[in-house]
Protein backbone atom coordinates (compact mmCIF):
# COMPACT_ATOMS: atom_id res chain seq x y z
CA UNK A 1 0.00 0.00 0.00
CA UNK A 2 1.43 3.53 -1.32
CA UNK A 3 2.98 5.33 2.04
CA UNK A 4 -0.14 8.35 1.40
CA UNK A 5 -3.06 6.11 0.78
CA UNK A 6 -1.16 4.29 4.75
CA UNK A 7 -1.25 7.63 6.04
CA UNK A 8 -4.40 9.04 4.66
CA UNK A 9 -6.64 6.28 5.48
CA UNK A 10 -6.75 6.70 9.73
CA UNK A 11 -6.57 10.38 9.10
CA UNK A 12 -9.64 10.52 7.46
CA UNK A 13 -11.55 7.58 10.29
CA UNK A 14 -9.71 10.31 12.94
CA UNK A 15 -11.77 13.47 10.87
CA UNK A 16 -15.08 11.15 10.99
CA UNK A 17 -14.86 10.13 14.67
CA UNK A 18 -14.68 14.31 15.77
CA UNK A 19 -16.85 14.98 13.43
CA UNK A 20 -19.55 12.13 14.10
CA UNK A 21 -19.07 13.60 18.05
CA UNK A 22 -19.67 16.35 17.04
CA UNK A 23 -22.61 16.02 14.89
CA UNK A 24 -24.31 13.99 17.81
CA UNK A 25 -23.39 16.69 20.28
CA UNK A 26 -24.82 19.67 17.97
CA UNK A 27 -27.66 17.27 17.13
CA UNK A 28 -28.79 16.59 20.61
CA UNK A 29 -28.83 20.07 21.66
CA UNK A 30 -29.78 21.69 18.97
CA UNK A 31 -33.12 19.05 19.17
CA UNK A 32 -34.02 19.91 22.92
CA UNK A 33 -33.27 23.48 22.31
CA UNK A 34 -31.97 25.54 18.97
CA UNK A 35 -29.18 25.43 16.77
CA UNK A 36 -28.56 28.95 18.11
CA UNK A 37 -28.14 27.44 22.22
CA UNK A 38 -26.27 24.34 20.55
CA UNK A 39 -23.38 27.18 19.42
CA UNK A 40 -23.92 28.99 22.60
CA UNK A 41 -23.46 26.06 24.89
CA UNK A 42 -20.42 24.70 23.00
CA UNK A 43 -18.23 27.86 23.67
CA UNK A 44 -19.55 28.18 26.93
CA UNK A 45 -17.80 24.63 27.66
CA UNK A 46 -15.25 24.87 24.63
CA UNK A 47 -12.41 24.42 27.32
CA UNK A 48 -13.48 20.51 27.93
CA UNK A 49 -15.68 19.82 25.15
CA UNK A 50 -12.53 20.57 22.63
CA UNK A 51 -10.15 18.43 23.94
CA UNK A 52 -12.79 15.17 24.17
CA UNK A 53 -13.50 15.80 20.48
CA UNK A 54 -9.67 16.05 19.47
CA UNK A 55 -8.70 13.29 21.99
CA UNK A 56 -11.27 11.05 19.98
CA UNK A 57 -10.42 11.97 17.24
CA UNK A 58 -6.62 10.93 17.54
CA UNK A 59 -7.89 7.93 19.57
CA UNK A 60 -9.94 6.73 16.31
CA UNK A 61 -6.74 7.50 14.69
CA UNK A 62 -4.74 5.03 16.77
CA UNK A 63 -7.12 2.52 16.47
CA UNK A 64 -7.23 2.37 12.58
CA UNK A 65 -3.18 2.44 12.20
CA UNK A 66 -3.23 -0.31 14.83
CA UNK A 67 -6.59 -2.43 13.67
CA UNK A 68 -5.31 -1.93 9.75
CA UNK A 69 -1.72 -2.50 11.02
CA UNK A 70 -0.75 0.10 8.73
CA UNK A 71 2.90 1.09 9.58
CA UNK A 72 3.56 -1.53 12.47
CA UNK A 73 2.11 -5.82 12.35
CA UNK A 74 0.01 -5.40 15.82
CA UNK A 75 -0.96 -9.16 16.64
CA UNK A 76 -3.32 -7.68 19.16
CA UNK A 77 -5.06 -4.81 19.92
CA UNK A 78 -5.41 -5.14 23.37
CA UNK A 79 -8.34 -3.10 25.29
CA UNK A 80 -7.71 -0.37 22.54
CA UNK A 81 -10.87 -0.99 21.22
CA UNK A 82 -12.81 -1.11 24.05
CA UNK A 83 -11.12 1.99 25.38
CA UNK A 84 -11.87 3.78 21.84
CA UNK A 85 -15.99 3.28 22.26
CA UNK A 86 -16.11 3.66 26.04
CA UNK A 87 -14.27 6.95 25.96
CA UNK A 88 -16.51 8.44 23.04
CA UNK A 89 -19.59 6.51 24.57
CA UNK A 90 -18.79 8.39 27.77
CA UNK A 91 -17.50 11.45 26.56
CA UNK A 92 -21.19 11.76 24.23
CA UNK A 93 -22.93 11.17 27.06
CA UNK A 94 -21.75 13.31 28.99
CA UNK A 95 -21.72 16.85 26.55
CA UNK A 96 -25.04 16.29 26.03
CA UNK A 97 -26.18 15.27 30.01
CA UNK A 98 -25.44 18.94 30.97
CA UNK A 99 -28.67 19.49 28.45
CA UNK A 100 -30.49 16.75 29.04
CA UNK A 101 -33.12 18.57 31.34
CA UNK A 102 -34.29 20.49 28.63
CA UNK A 103 -36.25 16.84 27.57
CA UNK A 104 -37.32 15.78 31.15
CA UNK A 105 -41.19 17.43 30.02
CA UNK A 106 -41.23 14.02 28.20
CA UNK A 107 -38.91 11.72 30.20
CA UNK A 108 -41.62 10.89 32.92
CA UNK A 109 -43.83 9.22 30.52
CA UNK A 110 -40.30 6.91 29.87
CA UNK A 111 -39.49 6.80 33.56
CA UNK A 112 -35.83 8.73 32.38
CA UNK A 113 -36.55 11.71 35.05
CA UNK A 114 -33.84 10.68 37.30
CA UNK A 115 -31.67 9.25 35.06
CA UNK A 116 -31.69 12.98 33.04
CA UNK A 117 -31.63 15.03 36.30
CA UNK A 118 -28.80 12.66 37.58
CA UNK A 119 -26.67 13.23 34.25
CA UNK A 120 -27.66 17.13 34.61
CA UNK A 121 -25.82 17.36 37.95
CA UNK A 122 -22.84 15.51 37.71
CA UNK A 123 -22.52 16.32 33.66
CA UNK A 124 -18.57 18.11 34.49
CA UNK A 125 -17.47 14.88 36.23
CA UNK A 126 -18.84 12.66 33.14
CA UNK A 127 -17.15 15.20 30.65
CA UNK A 128 -13.81 14.65 32.90
CA UNK A 129 -14.05 11.08 32.94
CA UNK A 130 -14.63 11.02 29.33
CA UNK A 131 -11.57 12.76 28.62
CA UNK A 132 -9.81 10.74 31.11
CA UNK A 133 -11.07 7.58 29.46
CA UNK A 134 -9.97 9.09 25.85
CA UNK A 135 -6.37 9.83 27.60
CA UNK A 136 -6.01 6.40 29.10
CA UNK A 137 -7.07 4.80 26.07
CA UNK A 138 -4.22 7.45 23.71
CA UNK A 139 -1.58 6.08 26.06
CA UNK A 140 -2.51 2.27 25.98
CA UNK A 141 -2.27 2.42 22.25
CA UNK A 142 0.95 4.12 22.03
CA UNK A 143 2.21 1.86 24.89
CA UNK A 144 1.15 -1.10 22.49
CA UNK A 145 2.21 0.32 19.42
CA UNK A 146 5.55 1.64 20.75
CA UNK A 147 5.83 -1.89 22.53
CA UNK A 148 5.11 -3.41 18.57
CA UNK A 149 7.63 -0.94 17.05
CA UNK A 150 10.42 -2.01 19.46
CA UNK A 151 10.20 -5.87 18.65
CA UNK A 152 10.04 -5.00 14.83
CA UNK A 153 13.37 -2.95 15.48
CA UNK A 154 14.57 -5.60 17.69
CA UNK A 155 13.94 -8.63 15.12
CA UNK A 156 15.85 -6.57 12.40
CA UNK A 157 18.47 -5.73 14.12
CA UNK A 158 18.71 -9.83 14.96
CA UNK A 159 18.66 -10.81 11.42
CA UNK A 160 21.24 -7.84 10.57
CA UNK A 161 23.66 -9.20 12.93
CA UNK A 162 23.08 -12.86 11.48
CA UNK A 163 23.34 -12.10 7.89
Amino acid sequence: MPTFKRMLIPIVFGFAGMLTLTGIYFGIVSLAESPSHAIELFLEDRWIVTPIILGFGIQVTLYVIMKKRLFIPVPDVGPSGALTGAGGGFSATAMVACRAHHVTDVLPLLGLTAAATFLAEYRLAFMVVGLGTTILGIIVMLTILYRERRKVLHMLLSTAEVA
